[in-house]
């Protein structure tokens, strides 16, 4: 049994879509980062990071209990657990480069692009700037890549793609104001649509929606997403 501490944002959803996608018995452990959850010693001792997602696996390596942090680290820690979705040997290398791409790249700045256009005080013009372009840069990089290829690494989806659906479909918020946020990359569209018509990707949306979680930016939720704004004492 895995169980998947949740919250609905991107970087869960991967993990949401992969577990749906193979079937693996799994147990939703709601963690409500804005009344601030992901602080409480009982999850800091599964991540000590404070985000989501992460995982417990009750039969882990050698039958025993093995927690898992990172959506990275999940998605190469399960696909290796189930054999599924890896792609061919052969694909390692590009599986890799692009997963971490993914992580390191595209998705941090996607993220801080969403937070100074949506949460940020007004008039950090350079920031608004900075991040929303880099968010930008990363999507044309994965979209020249993906020109004459079906999928991101080999012939076949992967842990890569579910990856990268999971911060496409939050285009609308990196790309503020644009109706249409992926046309000028078509190769990305066109893949994150494929991925988005998967009967998994559908369930995978489903996924915490019987739980309530806080939405907006009082300032509980400031302080409870954004803690080190705040100095300790406060």
């Amino acid at each position: 049994m895995i169980r998947f501490y949740f919250h609905p944002t991107p970087n869960p959803a991967k993990v949401a879509l992969f577990l749906e996608e193979t079937g693996l018995p799994y147990e939703v452990i709601p963690v409500d980062t804005s009344r601030g959850a992901q602080h409480a010693p009982s999850f800091r001792a599964i991540n000590p990071n404070g985000k989501v997602p992460a995982i417990v696996d009750t039969d882990g390596p050698g039958g025993r209990e093995a927690r898992v942090f990172d959506s990275t680290a999940i998605l190469l820690y399960l696909a290796e657990k189930t054999g599924q979705f890896l792609g061919a040997p052969e694909d390692r290398p590009e599986l890799l480069s692009w997963l971490l791409f993914i992580a390191s790249g595209l998705g941090p700045f996607s993220g801080q692009a969403v937070h100074f256009q949506f949460a940020a005080p007004e008039g950090l013009d350079y920031a608004v700037n900075r991040y929303r372009r880099e968010a930008e840069r990363h999507y044309q990089v994965l979209n020249d890549h993906l020109e004459g290829r079906r999928f991101i690494a080999g012939e076949t989806y992967s842990i890569a793609d579910m990856s990268a659906w999971g911060w496409l479909d939050r285009a609308m918020r990196v790309r503020k104001g644009e109706d249409d946020p992926l046309a000028p990359y078509p190769h990305l569209k066109r893949l994150f649509e494929t991925v988005d018509a998967r009967p998994a990707a559908a369930r995978a949306r489903q996924v915490g929606t019987e739980h309530s979680f806080k939405s907006g930016y009082d300032e509980e939720s400031r302080r409870a997403l954004f803690p080190s704004n705040y100095p300790p004492s406060l």
